[in-house]
């Protein structure tokens, strides 16, 4: 027992957790009503499907089922993986996600940043309602506004004095993907720092300020502090899903001409599953994607641990 606890407080903290325990136990049943939909929804939609993980390991026939299908083991793993294109297209994926990361990942934390420095309320929540707004734009609205826009007779090219259709420019394709995901995504991402921030210490800034800090040193000493474990954990999360690229938006910015920059592993399962029905393969790529997530989530983790005292996700 830690010294600084006196048998009172002991019995007092036992005391109320055998009557949290007393009360879930005599109401039981209002427990299960709240919990009961949550689980199954979860049960249905995310533990029930893995079971189609199987077909990767299948030459899948929709008639036949998953029983009636042929085994084929690993043959669609090793067809992928010795295909003349899988390099390409994994190495578009891995430059799509790991540029928007380097580029994206900074722009949420600087506009936290910049709006804590923000001293009227009101002019606080326009800034926040503009920032937010364009999170709340469907990805195909989105990638519409971006094709008028690049177009030859386009607002840009109006002002360059141009007529460059940069849709079909393989080279301008990442640049276009990952600026559009920016400006879509990085006002409603700074919502968690900025929630994280308002728990930096008013008075140790005061202090700041008085002592002579300038701005970057008040954000060094007081407000990085505060948030630093928070970025920590959704740099974690964001390297593990560095393969998951969104299908759609790659999709809908693909054009035939920027096809061998735009050509992701997302879309090249959309293609071989649904288009030309081939379930077991396309499958066989998806868990191939799943497989690398996971490595990197956990890999990225134990080095941040590594780095930040043993604190990871």
């Amino acid at each position: 027992m830690d010294n600084s606890t006196s048998p009172a407080q002991v019995r007092g903290k036992s005391g109320v957790v055998h009557n949290t325990l007393v009360y879930m136990r005599q109401h039981w049943q209002l427990y299960v009503l709240f919990i009961l939909p949550a689980f199954l929804l979860t049960l249905i939609f995310k533990y029930i499907p893995m079971g189609g993980v199987l077909i990767a390991f299948m030459d899948y026939n929709p008639f036949r089922g998953l029983l009636g299908s042929e085994w084929v083991g690993f043959d669609h793993f090793q067809r992928f993986l010795t295909s003349p294109d899988f390099l390409k297209y994994l190495a578009n994926t891995l430059k799509l996600s790991v540029y928007g990361l380097l580029w994206g990942f900074p722009v949420p934390i600087l506009l936290a940043f910049l709006l804590n420095r923000i001293l009227s309320k009101g002019i606080k929540r326009k800034i926040q309602l503009v920032l937010y707004m364009p999170n709340f734009v469907s990805v195909i609205v989105l990638c519409g506004i971006v094709r008028i826009l690049l177009s030859p007779t386009g607002m840009i090219n109006s002002l360059l004095g141009t007529s460059t259709n940069f849709m079909t420019m393989p080279q301008a394709f990442r640049t276009i993907y990952i600026a559009s995901g920016i400006w879509q995504g990085a006002g409603w991402a700074s919502i968690i720092y900025t929630a994280a921030l308002s728990n930096a210490s008013k008075d140790l800034k005061e202090a700041a300020v008085i002592d002579g800090a300038n701005l970057i040193q008040q954000i060094k000493a007081v407000e990085w502090p505060a948030i630093k474990d928070t970025v920590l954990i959704q740099f974690i999360m964001q390297v593990g899903n560095v393969m998951s690229i969104g299908f759609e938006k790659a999709y809908a910015l693909q054009t035939d001409l920027n096809l061998n920059a735009s050509e992701i592993i997302s879309t090249y399962v959309y293609k071989k599953g649904i288009l030309d029905g081939d379930y077991g393969f396309s499958t066989a790529v998806g868990l191939f994607n799943t497989v690398i997530n996971v490595i990197l989530l956990v890999s990225m983790n134990k080095i941040v641990q590594r780095m930040n005292e043993g604190k990871g996700i």
